[in-house]
């Protein structure tokens, strides 16, 4: 499907909150209606938006990078990302108090995640237990905790368990440890945490308004991040002050130098430690 042939593209896109400054162009006005005659949005959760575009269902997804191991022939688009470059509170990995890290015995993972588990493996590794097997569950943190030591949460379920983690101890008297994943990587490795870009599927036949249309909606999204507080405020049991320092402050949005340096080495090290196999990720891959 391309431009040429006046087709829509199919976007398979995040249904969290933390990409709602790259959408904002496909979600409000003036330019939402003209960018409708030439995409169609489709939302889902990150592991999925990956499948679509690895089966042909999507031309271009918001991806989890560690899908790209997996698919090595999907093209990155240049410019947007999600990424942190400190603490970013919708990457946890959430602990009982009485197990310390090198002693986890399972860890209960997120089925929507694909590369904060792979992080969490290279952590692991370093943290002293590289073999703790890991659960997929449906995020809930209560019956993640019943089954396993851990729990791995990512997106919206991440930002509402730290909501409300007083409530948690209150409700049933334990001691948790909460994690930030994005703040535990940077310790590591000095590097961002990145999350997810947009890609093409293989074989997709996009020009350069393609990638145009997504940085310029990156672009008008964090002009407007006050818009989006006040939207999504009403959609999420957070406070607007919690949702304004994330949406400005925890996540980065910018396909950087450094974060392209944080995905090679993020291959790398998934490589060596069995999280996901070989790849000889290029910075000149961000492309079109």
């Amino acid at each position: 499907m391309t431009l040429a042939s006046q087709s829509k593209l199919r976007i398979a896109a995040i249904s969290f909150l933390n990409p709602a400054p790259l959408m904002w162009d496909f979600e409000h006005p003036p330019l939402n209606a003209p960018l409708a005659l030439r995409y169609r949005i489709d939302r889902m959760l990150p592991s999925e938006c990956a499948d679509r575009l690895a089966s042909g269902a999507a031309d271009i997804g918001l991806i989890p990078i560690a899908s790209l191991a997996a698919n090595p022939d999907l093209r990155i688009l240049p410019g947007c990302v999600i990424a942190s470059k400190g603490q970013v509170r919708s990457l946890l990995l959430v602990r009982h108090a009485s197990q310390p890290l090198a002693a986890l015995r399972s860890v209960a993972a997120d089925t929507a995640s694909r590369t904060t588990v792979a992080h969490a493996r290279i952590l692991l590794h370093h943290w002293g237990n590289p073999g703790v097997p890991f659960l997929p569950m449906a995020a809930n943190l209560d019956a993640m905790l019943q089954r396993a030591d851990a729990a791995i949460l990512i997106g919206d379920p991440a930002l509402l368990a730290l909501e409300e983690r007083a409530n948690h101890f209150e409700r049933t008297g334990e001691e948790l440890v909460y994690h930030d994943l994005a703040q535990e990587w940077r310790t590591l490795t000095g590097l961002p945490f990145v999350s997810a870009v947009w890609a093409a599927a293989p074989g997709s036949s996009l020009d350069e308004s393609v990638a145009e249309d997504f940085i310029q909606s990156r672009i008008h999204g964090l002009q407007n991040i006050d818009a989006l507080v006040a939207e999504w405020s009403r959609r999420i049991a957070i406070s607007e002050h919690t949702l304004r320092t994330y949406l400005t402050t925890n996540i980065h949005y910018i396909l950087d130098e450094e974060c392209l340096e944080a995905m090679k080495v993020f291959f790398r090290m998934a490589a060596q430690v069995g999280a996901l196999p070989e790849y000889n990720f290029s910075m000149s891959e961000a492309t079109v």
